[in-house]
């Protein structure tokens, strides 16, 4: 017996030593693998979320907060809103801060300064929720009167002031026109906050349309009554966009309906 415990003690230090190099070996390959995971979040795309007309920010509020807990990094910045032109040169200087990849969305308004930023560098797919995807030398005023099924221009309300025109919306009829589907609360939230747009912007023709190259997705919420459904299927179809329809939706969808759009998002982002 006595000459077997050395033998045996021999025996569990080799197999210690072994375990402990399989242990090293295993934290040499965690630490390997954690750059890899890093650079893998890093390789995700930055979210940009661009508003639409009467509107700020907060519109992407709930996509929002689902996108960065999905390890996405989002700009949401706010959109002047003084006309194609003003505001495609201001966000390019946006853009221009924003380091990587790139995937532009585009709410109502927002959708036609996507397609003008759409030959940014970095931008890898645009995304259209109840947008406009105009083409070069149309108007949004024209395209949206083309089809019926919007009330918007009945609701308008000019703010007149020196040197300018802007375009307000009468505040006890914005809620059915842009978001019938929200809570009373929420919608007169949305309403006190709601921002002029020069006038100007609806008759100013498009310079760019997006190229045919890049990706495209649509979402459309059937029950818009701010740009008619119709408007919007036929810009998405001509686009060739990839088309997600959200019935009964208002044009608000992306606060009445946040994870809907969140999932076109990402599916562009991927």
């Amino acid at each position: 017996m006595k000459n077997l415990m050395p033998k045996a003690r021999n025996l569990i230090l080799a197999a210690l030593g072994t375990a402990l190099l399989a242990g090293g070996a295993t934290t040499a390959q965690a630490a390997q693998s954690s750059p890899t995971q890093a650079a893998s979040t890093q390789a995700k795309p930055t979210i940009v979320l661009l508003h639409g007309a009467f509107a700020d920010g907060s519109t992407w509020s709930e996509v929002t907060g689902r996108l960065q807990h999905d390890g996405y990094t989002v700009v949401a910045p706010a959109v002047p809103l003084r006309g194609i032109a003003a505001d495609t040169s201001y966000l390019s200087g946006v853009l221009a801060t924003i380091p990587g990849p790139k995937v532009l969305v585009g709410h109502s308004y927002g959708g036609a300064l996507v397609s003008e930023l759409a030959d940014t560098a970095d931008v890898k797919s645009l995304v259209y929720v109840a947008a406009f995807i105009p083409q070069a030398g149309e108007t949004l005023g024209a395209l949206n009167s083309q089809f019926p099924g919007s009330e918007l221009g009945p609701q308008l309300v000019p703010i007149s002031y020196p040197g300018g025109l802007d375009l307000g919306i009468k505040p006890e009829n914005s809620r059915a026109v842009f978001a019938a589907d929200l809570p009373v609360r929420q919608a007169n939230v949305f309403v006190a906050a709601e921002r002029p747009i020069a006038a100007s912007a609806f008759d100013e023709p498009v310079a760019e349309t997006a190229p045919a190259t890049l990706p495209k997705y649509a979402v459309i919420p059937t029950g818009d009554h701010a740009i008619a459904p119709a408007a919007e299927r036929f810009m998405a179809k001509r686009a060739h966009a990839t088309i997600t329809e959200i019935p009964g939706a208002s044009h608000l969808v992306a606060l009445s309906q946040p994870a809907a759009v969140t999932t076109v998002i990402e599916r562009a982002a991927r």
